[in-house]
């Protein structure tokens, strides 16, 4: 496994729209081994999900958490998307705090829809459609803008939250309406 090199914001690469991954590739070794890279990639730089524009890579792939195991609070293994689309159920949305590996050290409040459902393949080519709430959907639909060559920034409405992760981490952390990041 190798630890990728991460797209910082104005490289070409996060402002494109990725391709699709033909189906009959998914199985590849040489795919196979990206997603393990993906996936070690975010493990490595403590993300909660990352597309893989945000590695020089243009195509329609992301990992993102799957979740924390309740009984030993370890991290589950990253769910890997491949080709996804989000359908959204409902209109409700929520506002959270969000970052980006790719902006590193900035925060800044965006709002998202609350739930989404996610169609598309898993690494072994398998097709899937999972529904997710709250945070899990916030990082589905942050991920998914990576594959459309757009960042958190373009979904901030208003740029008077956007922070510096130290006065982030000091001003606004502890509020009790966060927890999304």
């Amino acid at each position: 496994m190798a630890i990728l090199k991460v797209a910082r914001l104005g490289h070409p690469v996060l402002r494109q729209v990725a391709r699709e991954v033909p189906v009959d590739v998914i199985e590849s070794a040489e795919l196979q081994r990206f997603v393990r890279d993906l996936r070690e990639t975010m493990r490595e730089y403590e993300g909660v999900g990352l597309a893989a524009p945000q590695v020089f890579e243009s195509i329609r792939v992301f990992a993102m958490i799957s979740g924390v195991d309740e009984e030993s609070a370890v991290r589950r293994p990253a769910t890997v998307w491949i080709n996804p689309q989000l359908h959204f159920p409902g209109p409700e949305e929520i506002e959270g705090w969000e970052g980006c590996l790719s902006i590193p050290d900035l925060r800044g409040r965006v709002t998202r829809r609350r739930v989404v459902e996610v169609s598309g393949f898993d690494e072994t080519g398998k097709a899937h459609r999972i529904r997710y709430e709250g945070f899990p959907a916030i990082v589905a639909q942050h991920e998914n803008d990576h594959l459309d060559g757009r960042v958190f920034l373009d979904r901030m409405s208003d740029f008077s939250s956007l922070s510096f992760l130290q006065e982030f981490e000091r001003y606004h952390l502890t509020s009790p309406d966060d927890g999304d990041e």
